[in-house]
Order: C-alpha cells, then sequence, then structure tokens
C-alpha cells in the first residue's frame, strides 16, 4: 500500500445512495446523482511548472484536470481556476501567461471558467477544478473491467522524464515541442470514442504511472491483467534519456509501490520497467474495451488521440496483479 493510500484510509465511508463514485475506489473523480438521468462529476487537479513556458504550462494544467471528468465519460460544464503564485512577482506577466494557456484549452471546447482561488505561494502552482456531468448508467469508471477485456492505450507515455529532462537542460527542443502537444491534447476525442464504443471500464494514466494506474484498475475490479512491453507507445526521446538518467523521483517511487503486485518477464529491461511506471502528466486513457469491439474503437481513435494502441488484456486471477512481457 502506497503511503497515500494509508493515509486516505483513514477518511471515514460515505453513507450516501446519491454518491454513485466516491473515494474509496481510488477512481479518477467523484460522481454524484441529481436526477434519475444526472449525475455530477467533479475533480481537481493542480501541480507545479512542468515545462519551462508559462503559457504551455498553463495548457497542458487545463488539459490535464479536464482529463479526469473524460475519463469517467463525463462532459465538462464549468470550470473554476486555482493558483498558488509569487506575489513579488505578479508584476512580470507570467501567471498571466499561465492562465491565458489554461483559458484556451477550455475556451476550445465551450467550457467557461466562472472564478476560482489563489493564495501568495513561493513556488507557482496551478490547475482547475473541473464539473461535469454524465448519465449515471453511462458512466465509465475503475471499477467495471472484465476478464477479457482488450487494454486500450491512447496516448504515449514518457512526460515525468522528459519534464525531469527539461529541468535539468537535457531535453532537445524538438522532444519538448512534442511532448507539450501530447499532454495539451485533450482527451476528449478518445473519451466520445469510449462511450459510443459502450466501454464501462477505464481510467486515466497520470501520477501513478501505466501500471500504477492499471493496478488501482484491477484492484477494484477483482480482476488481473497482462501487458505487452513492446506495444506501449512512447514518446520520442523518453527513452534515451531515461537511458541518461533523467527520471523523477515519483517514477522511482512508483517501480517500489507496484513491486509486490507486478512481474516482469526477464526479457523486460529496466529502462522499460522505468517508462511503464513514469509518472505520467495529462495522459492519454487506458480502456477496457470489449474483445468484439477494438477493431471499431481503434479506428475511431486513429485522428482523434496522438496513440492508439492495445497494450495488453484483462485476466481472471489475483485482484490487481499485473504480467509484464
Amino acid at each position: 500500500m502506497s503511503e497515500l493510500a494509508q493515509v486516505l484510509r483513514h477518511m471515514l465511508p460515505v453513507d450516501d445512495p446519491n454518491a454513485l463514485v466516491g473515494h474509496a475506489t481510488g477512481d479518477d473523480a467523484a460522481v454524484y446523482r441529481i436526477a434519475d438521468d444526472r449525475a455530477l462529476v467533479v475533480t481537481a487537479d493542480f501541480f507545479t511548472p512542468i515545462v519551462d513556458d508559462a503559457h504551455d504550462f498553463g495548457r497542458i494544467a487545463a488539459a490535464n484536470a479536464l482529463s479526469d471528468i473524460y475519463a469517467m465519460g463525463g462532459r465538462p460544464l464549468f470550470v473554476l481556476n486555482l493558483v498558488g503564485f509569487p506575489r513579488a512577482l505578479l508584476h512580470e506577466g507570467i501567471l498571466e501567461d499561465i492562465l491565458r494557456g489554461g483559458s484556451e484549452i477550455t475556451h476550445s471546447i465551450g467550457v467557461p471558467t466562472l472564478g476560482g482561488h489563489s493564495i501568495d505561494d513561493a513556488e507557482p502552482k496551478y490547475g482547475l477544478v473541473a464539473v461535469g456531468e454524465v448519465h449515471p448508467d453511462h458512466m465509465v469508471t475503475n471499477a467495471a473491467a472484465r476478464a477479457g477485456d482488450v487494454l486500450v492505450l491512447t496516448k504515449p507515455i514518457g512526460s515525468g522524464i522528459i519534464a525531469t529532462a527539461i529541468k535539468n537542460g537535457a531535453a532537445p527542443d524538438a522532444v519538448v515541442a512534442e511532448s507539450v502537444h501530447v499532454m495539451a491534447t485533450l482527451n476528449r476525442g478518445a473519451a466520445e470514442v469510449m462511450v459510443a464504443a459502450g466501454v464501462r471500464a477505464g481510467t486515466d494514466v497520470t501520477g501513478y504511472g501505466l501500471l500504477g494506474h492499471l493496478r488501482i484498475m484491477l484492484r477494484s475490479s477483482g480482476v488481473a491483467a497482462r501487458v505487452r512491453a513492446n506495444d506501449v507507445p512512447l514518446m520520442t526521446g523518453a527513452r534515451a534519456l531515461a537511458e541518461a538518467g533523467h527520471v523523477p523521483g515519483g517514477t522511482n517511487r512508483n517501480l517500489v509501490d507496484i513491486d509486490l503486485d507486478v512481474s516482469f518477464d526477464d526479457a523486460v529491461d529496466e529502462i522499460t520497467r522505468t517508462l511503464l511506471a513514469d509518472a505520467q502528466t495529462s495522459g492519454g486513457l487506458l480502456m477496457c474495451v470489449p474483445p468484439d469491439r477494438v477493431d471499431g474503437v481503434l479506428d475511431e481513435l486513429r485522428g482523434r488521440s496522438p496513440a492508439a494502441a492495445v497494450v495488453g488484456v484483462v485476466e481472471d486471477g489475483p485482484p490487481g496483479r499485473i504480467g509484464v512481457a
């Protein structure tokens, strides 16, 4: 059990029939029913800068926060800004660039920003509270995976390693540009495909890495999985930067945390293991697609997501166990 999980287990249980998704399953967002055919989807997410450009940071942070709504099969309604910023730097125009970047993302999908909260903070932070809605019968959760489902990933991984290389001044410009494009791409199109295909289980890949988020979903669903490492798409430059040692602390912690639940075949090298646990920002959706719908889902995803790849399969087995070949 991770340190965070140990803390969260002390939260009081929720006894409310309208609370459809709470903290118990570690899902992407809370879901609260307000009518037979409507439920609110609510999430909050913010973090420190992972790229040097303030405008790009804002775009990525907004896409990242909205991703939790999309991962639940929901539609965003409005957002609130969450800002931590040093008062002494307000005259520099940096915060304006961050907020402009975030607003560009939300405005592009017609989602209004209705307010927010800010504090004086020595280290900049930015993100959103995002509020959306979903039909209670059509929501996607991380507790509905079934043996035989095919795992489909919609974005390449490696953003944590690239962000660390950026901080170390070692990331090539072309690698940075591609990673920003991937992270700032909304999961809206992928979510539309997911919902249209009747997918009921999925999550987005963020801080716990691909294997960490998969493990949460498998535990919540009571199943296991097998992942094909060579089929997992990687961001350009991620492997080379990992080989050069640009690995974030969060990624290393993820590797330790999943150790007892993940079995790697001998052919899976250490760098690949690191990449599969890399802490992502604004990653893609990881869907559990019924096998008879996989081809259709892949066809619809092409052109709408930075990647569309089958990366494994859900199996019967000890809940949360993952085999990686």
